[in-house]
């Protein structure tokens, strides 16, 4: 197109997003970095003549998900009309995602907009052919990749068997590694304290809460650094077969003939279990009135005890009677109710900590002289165990319920002004479904279509003897991984509909009930009930160590009507008495 001057043709400007992401394990294995990453896609878009539009990464993420706030941002930029981006580039495909599936969607999400993914190790174009290629090769990439994995792993059971620590970052309290970190020392200092343990409880009577107030009382160095010793890992050291003596004639029962050889038979030793829990961490992201908040979930699931592998360590030098009791003590030692048999209408999340962000607790104390019955709501991270918080106050129940419900019975009279609050607190969550939900969910409709079509071919190839046995239950099982994966994301969008059209149900319920309720019909509601409206409104109460409580709700952009215009109703102090 000629230019307004007439001294040429104007040359039309593409804009590329350099996209960089590292995991840690991945920094530290395969040498990635941002800063090498970004300096290359910087290289990279001054030779192709292009406009960096933004640089943008994904520190410590997983490309095992889509739920990045990297790529996130990303998939925000592509879909905006000025400045329009033509390339995402980075510097290895599996930068992007580590599942071809998302990849595939990635890439038919960007086309819609006119933007392509590049990166250093494309190998085809954009035909048929050269998507096809690509596809090919990212499946075989991420065949490499289980294979590395599994090889690694096929290496640790193997270690294992041979009678070898797998070392992690923490020994079990009281030993160390060795200087080849493949066994176990015994650290006398620590020892003793966990010996202590097993007396107080096996001998002594104690409980697993005065075995922590003790050696809190005491200042006795905690394993991790922490303030204050935990009654988890009080607990976990008396179920740990590490501290328990075991005989040669037990140990020979559960290793193999040539680790029980190198035994010494006239010595005990405690057992440390290899493969006994399988781990599997995803992560999602959820809206709120503060931005956008990604959660990690851990689901560790313990393997059948035949998987098992038994690693002999040096003797723990604890009685094994003490153990025994010791296990039997918290086995009766159930866990006691801080309820004292009444519903916490602000529990489950309702009220949290201003300082820290955590939930509120329940407890109970009873005052001496009257035998009196107090109920309180308190920080869950002051004890320290997860860190330490400086709020520290007890917070009477009493004083706190009855406020919070005044403020919410107050919402309930203005039905127009709630049901526009509930409305915007729906297109909130609405605006979770990133992108078209319905258009997502062709993609991977289509892409269960071409699994299917995929795994037709590759039996015939080897119908015509072109693929072997193992070539084929190899392609086979990448497929399926590729359908099992598609199928999750299918019912993960469906997931979060079914979350927005409860969403709804529970705004026809609040105003076609609650709203339209006399007060003294309101004030009739039990704890439970009110609970549960709390829930259905969204809201969230913070209180300070001050005292000072305010409402709010995800009901919009920035501060929530509820916050903002009804502020008075909702920010009060309440009294707090004395920690106990």
């Amino acid at each position: 197109m000629p230019s307004a001057n007439g001294l040429g043709q104007k040359v039309a400007i593409l804009y590329v997003i350099l996209y960089a992401r590292v995991s840690t394990d991945e920094q530290a294995k395969r040498g990635y970095s941002v800063r090498q990453q970004l300096e290359r896609g910087r290289q990279w878009a001054a030779e192709e003549g292009h406009k960096v539009l933004a640089e943008i990464v994904d520190a410590g993420q997983s490309g095992a998900t889509l739920e990045r706030p990297g790529m996130d941002e990303i998939r925000d930029l592509v879909t905006q009309e000025n400045p329009r981006v033509a390339f995402v580039w980075a510097q290895d495909r599996d930068r992007f995602a580590r599942e071809p599936a998302y990849i595939y969607l990635l890439k038919r999400e960007f086309a819609e907009h006119g933007a392509r993914l590049r990166s250093d190790n494309d190998r085809g174009d954009e035909s048929p052919e050269g998507e096809l290629t690509e596809g090919i090769l990212d499946q075989l990439a991420k065949f490499e990749r289980a294979k590395i994995a599994e090889r690694g792993r096929r290496g640790k059971l193997r270690k294992a068997r041979e009678g070898k620590i797998i070392a992690s970052t923490w020994p079990d309290y009281g030993f160390a590694f060795s200087e080849t970190r493949d066994g176990y020392l015994v650290v006398e200092d620590e020892m003793r304290v966990v010996e202590r343990i097993f007396r107080m409880l096996g001998t002594e009577g104690a409980t697993l809460h005065r075995v922590k107030h003790t050696f809190d009382g005491e200042r006795l160095p905690t394993p991790r650094g922490k303030r204050y010793w935990s009654k988890f890992f009080i607990r976990s050291c008396v179920l740990d077969d590490v501290y328990k003596a075991h005989t040669f004639e037990e140990v020979r029962a559960l290793v193999s003939a040539e680790v029980a050889a190198k035994l010494d038979p006239e010595k005990l030793y405690g057992i440390w279990w290899f493969n006994k829990v399988r781990s599997h961490v995803t992560q999602t992201a959820e809206n709120g009135p503060e931005g956008r908040r990604y959660r990690r979930h851990v689901k560790r699931v313990e393997r059948p005890r035949e998987e098992w592998i038994a690693v002999p360590v040096p003797d723990p030098g604890i009685p094994r009677e003490w153990v025994d009791a010791a296990r039997e003590s918290i086995a009766k030692n159930k866990k006691v109710s801080s309820n004292g048999g009444r519903f916490w209408e602000l529990s489950g999340g309702v009220l949290r900590c201003a300082e820290c962000g955590w939930c509120m607790k329940s407890g109970r104390s009873k005052s001496k002289p009257s035998g009196r019955e107090n109920y309180y709501y308190r920080c869950a991270k002051r004890d320290g165990n997860q860190g330490h918080c400086t709020h520290r106050k007890n917070h009477r129940a009493d004083n706190l319920e009855p406020r919070v419900w005044d403020a919410v019975s107050t919402i309930l009279q203005d039905p127009e002004q709630l049901r526009a609050d509930l409305e915007a607190m729906i297109e909130l969550e609405r605006g979770g479904l990133r992108g078209d939900p319905e258009k997502e969910a062709r993609v991977w409709l289509e892409r269960l279509t071409e699994v299917d079509t995929e795994r037709r071919g590759y039996l015939r190839l080897a119908a015509q003897g072109r693929l072997t046995d193992a070539e084929l239950d190899e392609a086979l099982a990448d497929l399926e991984q590729t359908r099992t994966q598609a199928e999750s994301e299918l019912a993960n969008l469906r997931g979060r509909q079914e979350a927005i059209d409860a969403l709804e149900r529970d705004k026809e319920a609040l105003l076609e009930h609650y709203a339209h309720l006399a007060p003294e019909a309101l004030d009739s509601l039990d704890s439970g009930e009110r609970h549960q409206l709390y829930k259905m409104l969204k809201l969230e109460i913070t209180v300070d160590k001050e005292g000072v409580m305010v409402l709010r709700g995800a009901f919009g952009e920035g501060p929530s009507v509820y916050e903002s215009e009804r502020l008075s109703r909702s920010s009060f102090s309440a009294s707090s008495s004395p920690s106990p």
